[in-house]
């Protein structure tokens, strides 16, 4: 077998150095090379080989020997300090990205009929639109509305829930039809106005409410989705 090379004198001197202070320190420290070795993800024979100079230190274990020793990495290596620094600063530059801050925004309560006509409405806003407004950070368009639940179909023992009464911000314009998410539709035949969730099954459409008590509606040509309900409100609290 070809016998290691040894290092070169700079390398060895920071080993040495290493271990000067790990020996000066482990008894006031109850540490070991068990301990160092458990700290770095090693073994112990790894850690004997860097502190006599058979292999040279490097940041990983020079950061986890100066925690553990309380010391410095530039009391015994300078040159893995610098390093550490250089790393440290180079994740410095990268910092999360923060969300923008949306301001709360007023919509207007309105009623299901109002909600039913919107449809056909080229204005701003439905008519029919009552004296109370509600705020919401959520981005519901031009044309956004509030709606109290009617009835009891989307109330559920599990969240989510939405007990009747409960305001929910309707966008609609612009949104996208994802199973799973809430919606209102009306029935083009009826003017019946509904708020479910939207499932899709088989390529087919539904609205299925959240008590089972209430029937699920197949999305046939009578019905056409309106908006989707981007945000609630919790009553009696």
């Amino acid at each position: 077998m070809t016998k290691k090379k040894p290092l070169p004198p700079e390398l060895f001197s920071e080993c040495e150095a290493a271990q000067k202070l790990f020996l000066s320190k482990k008894n006031a420290l109850k540490l070991n090379q068990r301990k160092i070795a458990d700290e770095v993800g090693i073994t112990p024979a790894a850690v004997a080989h860097y502190l006599n100079g058979t292999n040279a230190l490097n940041a990983k274990f020079a950061s986890a020997l100066a925690r553990l020793i309380d010391e410095p990495v530039e009391s015994f290596s300078p040159r893995l300090a610098s390093e550490i620094a250089a790393l440290t600063a180079d994740h410095a530059n990268v910092r999360p990205m923060l969300q923008p801050h949306r301001e709360a925004r007023e919509y207007p309560l309105i009623t299901w009929v109002a909600a039913g006509a919107a449809v056909e409405s080229s204005v701003c806003y439905p008519s029919g639109i009552a004296d109370e407004w509600l705020s919401s950070t959520e981005n519901a368009g031009p044309r956004g509305y509030w709606l109290r639940v009617k009835g009891k179909s989307m109330t559920s023992d599990n969240p989510p829930t939405f007990p009747e009464g409960t305001p929910i911000l309707i966008q609609p314009e612009g949104f996208d039809l994802i199973s799973g998410k809430f919606y209102i539709a009306r029935n083009n035949s009826t003017g019946e106005t509904t708020f479910k969730k939207y499932d899709q099954d088989a390529g087919l459409g539904y609205l299925v409410p959240l008590n089972p008590d209430y029937q699920t509606i197949c999305l046939d040509g009578a019905w056409e989705i309106i908006g989707r309900a981007i945000d609630a409100k919790i009553t009696g609290m």
